[in-house]
């Protein structure tokens, strides 16, 4: 039998990062996001710089979180562009959650330009302290 020491869910958000990050060629595709574990909850944070909050646009689906916005050129009639490098039109990314994260109580804001998705984490997943038994109570453990 082989024990180890491994964190589901910063397994789980390396796989998607790398997965991600093979798929744009290293690039985030619009949308960067950190992703930070914490005690009774996971942060997601994506960056969104000068994105109407109005076209944000965060759902949930059989274990993928998916969030999505929309940056519209507001170019007036005689506006000549001559330099493009911001991205417009809609970004869409997707993340697999863990079946530890409680998919029915995510809460989702948006200000100076990052959107924060907050997922608890289920009271079952959650560490908790193991008791020791001692005396007579072990022979009915051990074998």
């Amino acid at each position: 039998m082989l024990l180890t020491t491994i964190d589901p869910f910063v397994q789980e958000f390396e796989r998607q990062f790398d997965r991600l990050a093979r798929a744009t060629l290293g690039e985030p595709a619009g949308m960067p996001m950190d992703g930070v574990r914490r005690k009774d909850d996971v942060l997601l944070r994506f960056d969104l710089p000068g994105i109407d909050p109005d076209s944000i646009e965060v759902t949930v689906d059989r274990g993928v979180l998916t969030v999505g916005a929309r940056r519209e050129e507001a170019l007036e009639e005689d506006d000549r562009p001559f330099l493009r490098e911001r991205r417009m039109g809609a970004f869409t990314r997707r993340v697999y959650l863990s079946e530890h994260l409680d998919a029915e109580r995510i809460e989702a804001g948006y200000s100076g330009g990052v959107l924060t998705v907050r997922i608890p984490v289920l009271e079952k997943a959650k560490p908790r302290k193991v008791e020791v038994r001692r005396g007579k109570d072990v022979k009915a453990i051990v074998a």
